[in-house]
């Protein structure tokens, strides 16, 4: 397996080198550097499977950094690293081109799962960008789906729900597996939440009366598969 290329930006020297050194120790190749500049100029240049970025580094932040990337067609992952734990500043990092982020301090454990998570969803989506169950598509890179002809409006975090659960169809995804994969960290599976994006998935992809594709397995997880 080809080792993984990370890119840190991180202005902090302490924090960067503790980043960098537990990456290190998990097998990931990284590049390390100090300023939003740099960040860019990196991005632009070499191929990486995961950008880690600070929000606030000088010369250019790493929302500037996210939306310039993303306009230049760079489309590698990026985890934001930021102080702020406003709702409003996550949204604008989201916003901004990033595809996840982690609120500081944060332990290890979840900025390993969040970048585990990460490079599962890429290396799926370039390896198999249309999935088929049924009469139920998916788009991974135009992130469209379908129910026969009808295109299901569906918010990020519902796609990328389907998305796990169509990757391996009649397989079922165990509750943890889940959380890890699209929330990055295994840390309410307790929770109702996941029942409820079921539920917002179920009535999408039954809205005109069409048989059921998303199920419940008790005790266990859920799975998609035709009836």
């Amino acid at each position: 397996m080809d080792t993984r290329k990370v890119l840190i930006a991180e202005d902090d020297a302490s924090v960067r080198k503790a980043v960098q050194r537990v990456l290190e120790l998990e097998s990931y190749e990284v590049t390390a550097v100090n300023d939003g500049q740099a960040a860019l100029e990196a991005l632009t240049k070499s191929r990486f499977d995961l950008a880690v970025l600070d929000v606030m580094m000088p010369f250019a932040d790493g929302l500037t950094v996210c939306r310039e990337a993303r306009f230049r067609g760079v489309d590698t992952p990026i985890l934001l690293l930021t102080a702020r734990v406003e709702v409003g500043d996550r949204v604008a990092g989201l916003d901004a081109g990033a595809d996840d982020y982690l609120v500081k301090p944060f332990v290890v454990d979840e900025l390993l799962a969040r970048c585990r998570a990460l490079l599962r969803r890429n290396a799926t989506a370039t390896s198999s960008a249309v999935l088929r169950v049924g009469d139920l598509t998916l788009n991974s890179l135009t992130r469209q789906a379908h129910r026969g002809e009808r295109e299901l409006q569906l918010t990020k975090t519902e796609f990328d729900l389907l998305e796990l659960l169509m990757q391996q169809p009649g397989a079922v995804v165990s509750r943890e597996t889940i959380y890890e994969t699209i929330w990055g960290y295994n840390f309410e599976t307790s929770s109702k939440s996941l029942d409820v994006y079921i539920g917002y998935l179920r009535r999408k992809t039954e809205e005109e009366g069409e048989s059921r594709m998303v199920y419940t397995i008790r005790g266990v997880g859920y799975t998609v598969k035709e009836k």
